[in-house]
């Protein structure tokens, strides 16, 4: 019982990074009607900023999430304005090209500045570990600050866009960009804003993935991408609390799945899970079916 407590709070923990990365995906589809696939290298470069700022600058681990969520941000509203701002009325095809290729250009120049070594990526949180059941359960400093941050992330996203003048706005452009053009509302900026957001969660994302998994390499954020795109499906693309119930369903499968089953056949668990999903309800768990007016 004990040990299957230890493995559904890794599951938890894991599912939390997830959650945080699937934000982006959802937010950005939901209100630019696209798909950022170059979102899971923003995470790699947010780890690498955060590793430069603590290996080579020598300055505390909160300075660190802090030049990463910085640079991030500045990167996700560039990517937005060169890449995907000038394919606004192309069709979805040409944006999702434009999207791999920006993911394969942000891996190459991390491969050219860093190195294809793997780096072992210093833990930014070092709070002790909690032992429980007398020592039998013991939960990293990592784990607790993990679910923690993505309680708080979760509950300020909404939330900002419940109560706020841009999160109004931004649920004004996800339901019908024309008419809140109409409307006074500045889409480009709240598209950018939207980007803006998704880029400094996927440095969050970034710094706690590799602080409870510290190998960091320019392929980092490309499987945990490709997972949490996964569990933004699997919650209902779009939707924030779907991001948060698929990102913790997808965790805690994948950890289960890897302890009682086969740690090879983990990942083949998670995405035949998500293929039984789609079959029963092709919205994911959250999701609204839409209709179009022809």
């Amino acid at each position: 019982m004990i040990q299957f407590l230890s493995f559904l709070i890794s599951g938890i923990s894991l599912g939390s990074v997830y959650a945080i990365i699937a934000l982006g995906y959802s937010m950005v589809y939901g209100i630019a009607k696209m798909l950022n696939f170059a979102h899971g290298d923003v995470i790699m470069i947010g780890a690498y900023i955060a590793f430069c700022t603590v290996q080579y600058l020598h300055l505390p681990p909160l300075v660190a999430v802090l030049a990463a969520v910085v640079v991030c941000t500045v990167l996700g509203i560039l990517i937005e304005g060169l890449a995907y701002k000038p394919l606004r009325q192309a069709s979805s095809l040409a944006v999702l090209i434009t999207a791999i290729g920006m993911s394969y250009l942000l891996q190459n120049v991390a491969l050219l500045i860093w190195g294809a070594n793997p780096k072992s990526f210093p833990s930014v949180i070092s709070l002790g570990t909690l032992s429980l059941f007398d020592g039998r359960l013991r939960i990293t400093s990592e784990t607790f600050v993990t679910i923690l941050a993505n309680i708080v992330i979760m509950i300020a996203l909404t939330l900002f866009t419940n109560r706020t003048k841009m999160g109004k706005a931004m649920r004004c452009v996800s339901e019908d960009k024309g008419a809140a053009e109409l409307m006074g509302v500045n889409v480009n900026s709240t598209i950018s804003m939207t980007f803006a957001i998704g880029s400094a969660l996927a440095a969050v994302a970034g710094v706690l993935l590799c602080s409870s998994y510290p190998t960091l390499m320019p392929t980092t954020g490309a499987m945990p991408g490709i997972k949490a795109f996964t569990a933004a499906v699997f919650g209902g693309i779009g939707s924030i609390p779907g991001a948060l119930i698929g990102g913790l369903l997808l965790g805690v499968i994948e950890i289960l799945g890897r302890a009682y089953i086969s740690t090879e056949l983990s990942d083949a668990i998670v995405f035949a899970v998500l293929i039984v999903v789609l079959l029963v309800k092709p919205t994911g768990l959250l999701g609204k079916p839409t209709h179009e007016k022809v």
